[in-house]
């Protein structure tokens, strides 16, 4: 019998995972997913800039075998088995991984949903771009949230624009993650670039005049890049699974959903045991690939294994022709270790070839994909249902 694995969401982890299952005989699998193309997220904001479409057509990176559908889940029904597309078609499924990804919290200051700009999606980046396009040269910008995203964003606008006209707005320390001499490099290089970072400031709320600190200063801003905040889609809130505050679908260590062990969850939208991976390509597609490996266990009757990854490093660019990389325990905590400048950037750049290398691969070849293991986790703490 054929089984029906359906993947909701066509992001690193999601395509990753579609192409691996595609390893079995005896399976059939549907990606879903909003746009008929492969988004490089982590290029967004070279999209801003202009360097970089940030997306790949789905021949390239998705298996001939696998069958992509261009539309939007709205609803999980698990009882049935089912998902309701936002253009009124029903699939059925025997098993579904979920990896619908995140966005911005476009909520996370007032004023902002109305009057910022978000760089969290494709789309996103293209009507900021379209706005950057029309502003005078002298016109100010403010980024606001200083963590990687806030950091990208900032040198990629400030290495296109006048000394001073860019504002990164940080409410605690640049590069939060960063050890603190990788934070300082980070530091160095935005001030060649001419970017004024304002450390320990809040905002307060975000007008068409620009950005009002809590301290009272307003800021004038033409434009205003909210980086600060992450959320996730709530369908699987609205389709009644189990998820963290933030909407986030609760697994256990094999990434099996807590409801419903024909539900399997990778990317960002996944907390095993309650305990989200950090955001980043580098947690996505071994989520993906786990992901696959347990729908695959679950169809043999097999055990699947948990969950077990390690990171090595956070990569940062600033701008085109400098950078900073971050180097890192297995477990995500910062080594005092780091790479800068240039060396950094070709670093940076050989990262994003080599994620939407590893994904292509997996297309032609499924099973091909390897992964560092041997990152820490503690102890799962017990997880209310």
């Amino acid at each position: 019998m054929t089984e029906q694995v359906l993947v909701i969401g066509g992001g690193y982890a999601g395509t990753l995972a579609a192409n691996r299952l595609l390893e079995h005989t005896g399976v059939d699998v549907t990606l879903v997913n909003p746009r008929g193309s492969f988004v490089e997220r982590i290029r967004l904001h070279q999209l801003v800039g202009g360097s970089s479409p940030a997306a790949v057509d789905y021949a390239k990176m998705l298996h001939p075998r696998a069958r992509l559908v261009v539309d939007t889940a709205s609803g999980i029904d698990p009882a049935r088995r089912r998902v309701a597309l936002a253009g009124g078609a029903v699939l059925g499924y025997d098993y579904l991984v979920y990896a619908v990804g995140s966005t911005a919290a476009a909520d996370a200051v007032p004023g902002a949903a109305e009057f910022a700009h978000l760089i969290a999606e494709y789309q996103h980046a293209q009507r900021l771009r379209d706005r950057l396009a029309g502003l005078r040269p002298d016109a100010q910008v403010c980024v606001v949230g200083a963590g990687l995203t806030g950091i990208e964003t900032a040198a990629e606008l400030a290495e296109q624009r006048p000394a001073g006209t860019v504002t990164l707005i940080c409410s605690a320390a640049l590069g939060p993650s960063l050890s603190r001499p990788a934070r300082e490099s980070v530091g160095r290089q935005l001030a060649r670039l001419g970017v004024r970072v304002l450390d320990g400031s809040t905002v307060a709320e975000v007008g068409d005049f620009g950005v009002l600190l809590d301290d009272g200063r307003e800021l004038p801003s033409a434009v205003t890049v909210l980086t600060a905040g992450f959320g996730v889609p709530d369908l699987a809130a609205r389709s009644g699974l189990s998820t963290d505050a933030i909407g986030r679908l609760i697994t256990d260590e094999t990434l099996t959903s807590v409801d419903d062990d024909r539900i399997v969850a990778a990317g960002d939208a996944a907390a095993p045991s309650g305990r989200p991976l950090r955001m980043s390509c580098q947690a996505a597609l071994p989520l993906g690939a786990q992901a696959a490996n347990t729908v695959a266990h679950r169809i043999a009757g097999t055990e699947p294994a948990v969950l077990n990854q390690a990171f090595t490093a956070q990569c940062i660019s600033l701008g085109r022709s400098r950078g900073t990389i971050q180097l890192s325990h297995t477990d995500d905590t910062p080594r005092r270790l780091y790479i800068s400048g240039h060396a950094a950037a070709a670093v940076k750049e050989l990262v994003c070839r080599a994620t939407v290398s590893f994904i292509a691969r997996e297309a032609r070849k499924p099973g091909s994909y390897v992964w560092l293991r041997g990152g820490k986790r503690a102890a799962p703490a017990p997880v209310a249902v």
